[in-house]
């Protein structure tokens, strides 16, 4: 049986959001390559998809079209090199919606401190910080359309630079808001 892929994801984008409960965290494990290995409950249901579907598909399934592809490097820079990643992430669910989180992810190590895969952990993003990366992430897409992923790269950096701040300072003090 075919595994699903990015070319699997649905094609009808809809504007309906499914919001998380406060109280609930979405839970997966991936090996090297971003093949989901494990999901828990919550993200099944979240996604739409059924778990048999979700494992062994890449994550990269639930990739919306709203979401810069510099945000992706930036994750698997940091996890590569062993960092942690946080961030916010609009996901595409299968029936063509989406859903935002607030993403933590690590690299998970064997017995010899070699990475073999990553966890991700997600939870209900605040209002506020939602509010206020929508416009900047827009604005990345905008910009990668016209330049290329170097371009917004760039915009991201000097967006950073001018705020005087990293970009784990302002995802975090965002979620804060």
């Amino acid at each position: 049986m075919k595994k699903l892929d990015k070319s699997d994801a649905p094609k009808n984008i809809t504007n309906n959001e499914k919001i998380m409960s406060d109280n609930d965290f979405i839970v997966s494990k991936t090996d090297t390559k971003g093949v989901l290995t494990y999901c828990n409950q919550i993200f099944i249901d979240m996604s739409g998809y059924e778990k048999d579907k979700l494992i062994g598909a890449n994550h990269n399934l639930l990739r919306h079209p709203d979401m810069p592809a510099v945000a992706f490097k930036l994750a698997w820079d940091l996890i590569k090199e062993g960092k942690e990643f946080f961030g916010f992430v609009k996901n595409l669910k299968k029936d063509g919606g989406y859903y935002w989180v607030f993403a933590y992810i690590t690299a998970d190590y064997d017995e010899r401190a070699q990475i073999v895969g990553y966890s991700s952990f997600r939870r209900r993003p605040s209002q506020g910080a939602i509010k206020a990366i929508i416009p900047v992430y827009k604005l990345l897409v905008e910009t990668e359309k016209k330049g290329g992923m170097r371009a917004s790269q760039e915009l991201l950096e000097k967006y950073l630079k001018d705020n005087k701040t990293t970009y784990n300072d302002f995802v975090i003090n965002l979620q804060k808001s």
